[in-house]
């Protein structure tokens, strides 16, 4: 009998494997669904992250930048709108300083007003950075002498033979007096005596300034008077009565002067003049003159008007007497019978506050 032969069992070993098998697929899908979890897990924290982050940021960015930008510049605004107050020392003579009416300019009185600063004229090209201001009141109140009209050795002369302080205020070369800037030569104290447009015979005088003339040009002839006059500080105006009139006119040449170095001093040839209103929105002080010495041309006139500029200094603090280089006007400041023993007689430079 032939032996039978086992056959191995392949059915346990096949079951085996599909067994194996499973297990396998299941730890993958297992493992991939882990994975997918993870992953879903940090996209959803990232995202919040993200969230967190930009509403931070959004937050940092309205608390740093939004509201204080906003803040400043309300605040500047307001800064702006209200400009600051021009920092002044104000002179006693201030104190005592009343705002007259302007009276005939033979009689016309200085006018001393506090600086407009709300109209304070800002500008660049403005060289004489500081702003004129009065002097300390003295122990006397003060008296300037101004001699106008100046165009000779011998008028010039006759004024530093005076037993007073006299300032002479020269006019600048013209076709009658070509070399007349050459009298200032050696002089500490004196006037540049400009001439201006008053509608009248003297304006055909060379290089008289007319209110048509534009800002270049008297731009230009406020430069030539630095030229001519280079120690020169102050200015005032022959005739003129038409231009101090004229604010648009009178305000591009108080601006070139200015430019130059120069104080205006209104010598009151027009009841109207606009000069007081410039100077204050410059920022300067206004002085101008106060009486007129010799439209009467006698030495009791003349007194009677030293007379009254005296009481005009006592009145204000000091006072402007406008004089001409006549010989009887000569005469009269030689001797003065004592009328000037109330006042100190001084330089136009006096009253002024001067700066380092």
């Amino acid at each position: 009998m032939a032996t039978q032969q086992k056959r191995p069992p392949q059915t346990n070993r096949r079951k085996n494997t599909t067994q194996s098998a499973n297990l396998k697929k299941h730890i993958t899908v297992f493992l991939g669904v882990c994975l997918m979890v993870f992953l879903v897990a940090l996209g959803y924290s990232l995202g919040k992250n993200d969230s967190a982050l930009s509403t931070a940021g959004d937050s940092v960015k309205q608390k740093f930048v939004s509201a204080p930008l906003l803040t400043v510049t309300q605040k500047d605004e307001a800064n702006l709108s209200k400009p600051a107050p021009l920092k002044q020392e104000i002179p006693k003579e201030s104190a005592v300083t009343k705002q007259a009416d302007i009276k005939p300019e033979d009689n016309a009185s200085v006018k001393i007003a506090p600086v407009d600063t709300q109209n304070k004229v800002v500008s660049a090209k403005v060289k004489n950075a500081n702003p004129a201001q009065l002097a300390y009141r003295g122990a006397k109140p003060k008296l300037v002498i101004i001699i106008d009209d100046v165009t000779s050795p011998k008028q010039l002369a006759a004024i530093k033979a005076l037993p007073i302080k006299v300032t002479p205020s020269l006019f600048p070369p013209y076709a009658l007096s070509k070399s007349n800037h050459l009298l200032a030569k050696g002089l500490q104290h004196y006037m540049i005596h400009l001439p201006m447009e008053s509608g009248k015979v003297y304006d055909k005088q060379s290089g008289t300034l007319r209110v048509s003339d534009s800002e270049e040009t008297m731009s230009a002839r406020a430069k030539e008077l630095r030229k001519l006059f280079p120690t020169a500080r102050y200015v005032n105006n022959h005739t003129g009565s038409v231009f101090t009139k004229n604010e648009p006119a009178m305000k591009r040449l108080y601006g070139a002067l200015r430019n130059e170095g120069f104080v205006f001093v209104d010598s009151r040839t027009a009841a109207k003049t606009t000069v007081q209103k410039i100077a204050h929105e410059f920022g300067d002080v206004y002085v101008a003159r106060d009486v007129f010495l010799d439209n009467k041309k006698s030495i009791p006139a003349i007194h009677a008007q030293l007379k009254q500029a005296v009481n005009e200094a006592k009145k204000n603090g000091y006072a402007i007497a406008i004089g001409h280089p006549y010989d009887v006007t000569m005469r009269a400041l030689s001797d003065t019978k004592g009328l000037l023993d109330e006042v100190e007689v001084v330089y136009i430079d006096s009253i002024y506050k001067k700066h380092n």
